[in-house]
This record gives C-alpha cells, sequence and structure tokens, in this order.
C-alpha cells in the first residue's frame, strides 16, 4: 500500500516500462515516478511504496529500483527519512502576485511558522531597524530574512515580536504594494548551514522593495529560499 492505494495501482496509472526500449530501466523508472509525482498520483509528503514492491509491480531488480530512487533524490523530488522510508518531497508555492507575508503565506496552507532571529538592530547613521532571522514552517528552515525598515514606521525594534507585517499592521505602515526581483542564486557555507542544506546548493533569492500609501519606501527585504522546497507561480493575464 502506499496512502491508500494499492501498489499495482502505481504501474496501472503510469504504465509499465518498456523492455524493448534503448532507454535504461532505471531511466524508464524514473520518468514513471516522476510522471506519478507530477499528476498528483503520488502527493506531496506521500510514502513512496517499499523497494521491493516497486521491483514487483515493475518486474525490474531491486538494484535498478533503488538507481532510479537515488536519481530522484538527488533531483530533489525525493527525500529519505531515517527509519521511516522514501517521501515524495513536500514543496511550497509562493503566489508571486501578492502581497503577502512569509507568515501568513504558511498559515494559508495549514502549516506553523516560526523564526530564529539572528539580529534586530538599530541603525545609527541612517534611521533604520534591521531584523535578520531563519524561517521555519513545521520546524523545517525555509529561508534566511534580511530585512531593513524604516525606523518611523516602527515603534521600536522590540515590537516585531514574530510577524514583521503584523507589527507594521499594529503601527499604520504596513507596505500596500511592492516591488520584486527573483533570481537563482547558489548557497554560501554559511547560508547552507543555517538552512540544513549543502554548500553551492541552488536557493532562489526574492528582493523585495516596499511602500507605503504616501509613496515612501518602507521596506528592503532579502529573502534567500531553499530551491529544492519552494516554488514561486505568478497568475497572468492580457492587458486591454
Amino acid at each position: 500500500m502506499y496512502g491508500d492505494k494499492p501498489v499495482a495501482a502505481l504501474s496501472q496509472s503510469v504504465g509499465k516500462l518498456d523492455g524493448a526500449s534503448r532507454l535504461p530501466l532505471y531511466q524508464q523508472l524514473q520518468r514513471a515516478l516522476r510522471q506519478a509525482i507530477e499528476t498528483r498520483v503520488l502527493a506531496p509528503d506521500d510514502a513512496l511504496p517499499p523497494e521491493r514492491d516497486l521491483a514487483t509491480d515493475f518486474n525490474v531488480s531491486r538494484i535498478t529500483v533503488r538507481k532510479a530512487i537515488d536519481g530522484l533524490v538527488t533531483e530533489g523530488l525525493l527525500v529519505r527519512r531515517q527509519g521511516s522510508g522514501t517521501f515524495v518531497r513536500t514543496r511550497v508555492e509562493k503566489n508571486f502576485s501578492k502581497l503577502t507575508s512569509f507568515s501568513e503565506d504558511m498559515r494559508a496552507r495549514g502549516r506553523n511558522p516560526r523564526s530564529v532571529w539572528l539580529r534586530k538592530i538599530a541603525g545609527t547613521v541612517t534611521p533604520v531597524y534591521r531584523f535578520h532571522r531563519i524561517r521555519f514552517a513545521d520546524d523545517v528552515p525555509m529561508a534566511l530574512e534580511y530585512a531593513t525598515i524604516l525606523a518611523s514606521c516602527l515603534p521600536s525594534v522590540e515590537a516585531v515580536e514574530s510577524s514583521l507585517y503584523v507589527a507594521l499592521e499594529h503601527a499604520g505602515n504596513r507596505p500596500v504594494r511592492a516591488l520584486q526581483r527573483l533570481r537563482a542564486v547558489l548557497f554560501t557555507a554559511e547560508q547552507a548551514e543555517l538552512l540544513q542544506a549543502q554548500e553551492a546548493d541552488p536557493g532562489l533569492l526574492v528582493e523585495r522593495l516596499g511602500f507605503l500609501n504616501d509613496g515612501r519606501a518602507a521596506e528592503f527585504t532579502q529573502s534567500y529560499y531553499r530551491g529544492d522546497i519552494y516554488d514561486f507561480v505568478a497568475e497572468l493575464s492580457i492587458t486591454t
């Protein structure tokens, strides 16, 4: 069984492997499992059937199954959990067209957000507050966040307990629009250690410049997201 579905349903859903194909069997199995994940036959956080069951289901050796799974683990589609098995990695989709905070995004998905503060300081030369922290969802490190806020927008550094946008809203200074820039990065050794990743793992850097109703720039935030568990999406339309 995987979830509430019989093992045989997996090959029935994605098709049997072709022994006459030039494509190696492990690559065919990788493609079949990838298709099962993409079509939600295997949903996020679903347990993969045991290797022996997959071998029987697809009529291949366990070595072939293990090689196929190793490749999908490297791709970031699957994750091995010690003593529990292999699972479809849970990814989070961030709507790039909505001005929401990390905490709001996680709660909207039924996950529990929290932070570990790395630094909270008041700037001396320029009147700003700086907030550095690790963002977690269900105790999984998701992102590093470096925010600079106009000091006049908050009563003090201590006003921010968990959600920065909640504190800004309470002060009547939550940004109402923002410019966001997204680019791919490779994590440094320090960033990787904080995010429980590997040095040079791919990440996503989102830079946000937030503005108040009166047009003042109030927030500049750089957020480094783990590329293996975060997707950014945006709804596009034709303007008339």
